[in-house]
């Protein structure tokens, strides 16, 4: 196990400014999106006992 892990840390490489911007946005997008996708969720729940209560 530790002979794989060395391994893996031989391939890997330190990304560069370019690179680390765009899956910083990448994240940042996604965490966006998950939450509004939970506040549309949150805010439907909240509406809906007043059109049926």
């Amino acid at each position: 196990m530790l002979r794989a892990m060395m391994a893996v840390f031989r391939l890997s490489k330190k990304s560069d400014r370019t690179e680390f911007m765009l899956y910083l946005k990448l994240v940042a997008l996604g965490v966006a999106v998950i939450g509004f996708i939970g506040f549309i969720i949150k805010f439907i729940s909240a509406a809906l006992p007043s059109v049926f209560g």
